[in-house]
């Protein structure tokens, strides 16, 4: 998918996780937004998001002719759980920080919200927003999801200390 401004949504190649990896380590060792360790290292982030089917991994690239590291986001959609569990959809996003702030999240989230439901997803669930990334939480409520619950002190913030995170829900 291709949009008006030249932004590109596309299914994930292997060989993209180079040009994910630097925003990816930049954003997880912020310590801000996802639960993953700060200093993961690189081998360890990759498996941890280039999963294998039934996990689907998206990129989006903004058409730039002077430069071939054109990738500003990506995410990744799987089941929340297995077996029984398999119908609610379980997702992550990252955008690049150079890139934030212009829609690219919202494009991307509904491009993969739209893939899961192509997929027989009935639902989708995130089950760690940390609740001070307000722009997340606020994205995902303007696109149809409500906290179901707010589990207190379980992330451990880089700057605020522990604070809670979100369980998220819509139906698709």
């Amino acid at each position: 998918m291709t949009t008006s401004d030249g932004l590109t949504i596309r299914d994930a190649h292997p060989a993209d996780w180079a040009l994910i990896w630097p925003f990816w380590q930049r954003i997880v060792a912020a310590g801000d937004t996802y639960m993953w360790e700060p200093s993961i290292d690189e081998a360890d982030a990759r498996t941890s998001w280039m999963q294998p089917a039934p996990a689907v991994v998206f990129v989006a690239e903004r058409a730039d002719a002077e430069r071939a590291d054109n990738v500003v986001a990506t995410a990744f959609l799987r089941p929340a759980q297995p077996g029984l569990g398999d119908h609610v959809a379980n997702a992550a996003f990252m955008v690049d920080p150079d890139h934030g702030g212009g829609g690219i999240g919202r494009r991307l989230a509904e491009h993969v919200m739209a893939h899961a439901r192509e997929l027989g997803y009935t639902a989708m669930q995130f089950n760690a927003v940390v609740a001070t990334n307000t722009r997340a939480v606020e994205l995902w409520r303007s696109l149809g999801f409500s906290v179901l619950a707010t589990v207190p002190s379980a992330f451990r913030h880089a700057t605020l200390g522990q604070v809670g995170v979100h369980i998220m829900h819509r139906e698709l």
